[in-house]
């Protein structure tokens, strides 16, 4: 009897073990190799991104003990060329205020907050303390806005003893405050999301705030909560113009969450669309929260949250969930009289890629490719007067689908048969994004990383972000028949 119940505990354990395995390996070969993750753990949005002393750094909502949604942190990392990062220490810890939720960060050049001593500038962060038990106890003011200081270029910081510096006026959703420098006027304003709708706030020292204008309650897209706002200046052929990025849950153009947004002017108080066209930054089902970091100059890099809240918390990862996109350089384009943001990952990719293999001669032959990596990147020309796709599979015969309806001219992306798909109903789709010019050819660069594929076409002018989880790597490019002859180039650069 002994030695039964001995044998049975010992098949448990072993099982668990394997299962453990199991689920490391899964995990392992999910986890992408150039885009950022947390080092184990949840991670939702990006927050406090500044760049100082030549090195990028990106904070995180994180919660440290469960791989799912938690008591929020701000997690932190450094990099020097926004691919290779380096894990800092937790920089913003929960307190008896609340949870540390989304916001952003300054270099405080002119020292305005009076947090800087001794000739060092401080760097100020602006977040949301979210008060868990208000809520619970049925208050409506719960969500604040604080500050915190750094004085060693945000590797450790110091929680303002005068929080919060903006409380909310009995609105639920007040919140992940963007602040930027606006040298017309000489002040720091605020962008803020309050329910469904931007709200704008001005301050002369980031302590004292005043409200300035609200923006957005009969403009773009309102199927969800606006969040994580960002307002800064681009400049385009001498003049300057406002963008005005609002990120959406639910809503978006594939469902779930998006980012939405706006180009226009604002003269330090109100923000003025150009029109009332809903655009969205990256029609994939996986880019959500992105924003950009601050005191980068002329120069406006974005980076956001690569997953979906219908399902972030139930994907199939279990020591680690989620991870950013790509870095992206923004830029304005017009075209047909209507202003649009383009964007395309950071050149600095490209230090880490292999010389460009010409792939088109092997599939004229018919033959698909069998690939080494799934880390890469394709270039690819085609007719935007033909339908084409291509697809990545593997053997266990998941199959990733990319492709092109000329008729409609719509880019997609089609993981249904990816693998591992059922944890959520809206996960296997077909993402579909349209096309806003009109040439007779079009580009399109395709980043791979893992489990991850983010489209760029047109020279960024639309893009598409979606994660997948195959059983097995998918390393068998293919291109289908219908494609054959409007496939113009196909270039592949393996990543290091």
């Amino acid at each position: 009897m002994q030695y039964t119940k001995r044998l049975a505990s010992l098949l448990v354990l072993c099982a668990a073990l394997l299962s453990i395995n199991v689920f490391a390996q899964r995990d392992t070969n999910y986890r992408p190799k150039f885009h950022f993750t947390p080092p184990a753990k949840w991670m939702n949005d990006p927050n406090g991104m500044f760049y100082a002393n030549g090195v990028y750094h990106l904070f995180y909502q994180h919660n440290p003990e469960a791989a799912v949604w938690g008591p929020m942190h701000w997690g932190h990392a450094t990099s020097k060329d926004l691919i290779r990062w380096q894990h800092q220490p937790i920089a913003l810890y929960p307190d008896s205020l609340g949870m540390i939720f989304s916001g952003s960060a300054v270099v405080d050049s002119m020292n305005t907050s009076g947090f800087g001593k001794h000739g060092q500038l401080p760097i100020v962060a602006i977040y949301t303390y979210h008060d868990d038990q208000a809520e619970k106890a049925g208050s409506a003011s719960f969500q604040h806005q604080a500050l915190a200081y750094s004085l060693d270029n945000g590797i450790t910081w110091t929680k303002y003893s005068g929080n919060p510096v903006l409380r909310s006026p009995g609105i639920r959703d007040f919140r992940d405050p963007k602040v930027i420098w606006h040298r017309h006027t000489k002040q720091w304003i605020m962008a803020l999301a309050v329910q469904d709708h931007i709200e704008f706030y001005a301050s002369k020292n980031l302590k004292e705030w005043h409200k300035l204008s609200e923006f957005g309650k009969t403009m773009g897209a309102h199927g969800g909560v606006w969040e994580c706002p960002d307002l800064f200046p681009m400049e385009h052929a001498g003049r300057t113009h406002w963008v005005l990025l609002v990120n959406l849950n639910p809503g978006g153009p594939n469902k779930g969450s998006a980012t939405q947004y706006f180009v226009g002017s604002f003269n330090g108080q109100d923000f003025q669309p150009y029109d009332n066209i809903t655009r969205w930054l990256d029609y994939g089902p996986d880019e959500y929260a992105g924003v950009t970091w601050s005191n980068t100059g002329k120069e406006r890099i974005f980076i956001g949250w690569m997953s979906n809240w219908s399902y972030a918390n139930i994907v199939p990862t279990t020591t680690w969930r989620s991870a950013m996109t790509i870095p992206r350089n923004l830029a304005l384009k017009q075209v047909q009289g209507r202003w649009y943001v383009a964007h395309t990952p950071v050149q600095n990719l490209l230090q880490y890629a292999d010389k460009p293999v010409d792939l088109l001669p092997s599939f004229k032959k018919g033959k698909p490719i069998m690939l080494n990596r799934n880390t890469f990147q394709l270039d690819i020309a085609a007719s935007a007067k033909q339908d084409w796709q291509i697809s990545l599979s593997s053997a266990a015969n998941d199959t990733l689908l990319i492709g092109y309806d000329a008729g409609k001219q719509l880019f997609y992306l089609d993981r249904g048969k990816t693998g591992e798909t059922a944890f959520h109903q809206d996960f296997p789709i077909k993402a579909i994004a349209p096309r806003f010019v009109q040439t007779g050819q079009t580009e399109i660069q395709l980043i791979f990383d893992q489990a991850s594929v983010e489209l760029f076409a047109d020279d960024g002018l639309t893009s598409m972000t979606q994660i997948f989880f195959p059983h097995a790597p998918l390393q068998k490019l293919h291109i289908h028949q219908q494609g054959i002859t409007a496939v113009k180039k196909m270039q592949i650069r393996y990543f290091k």
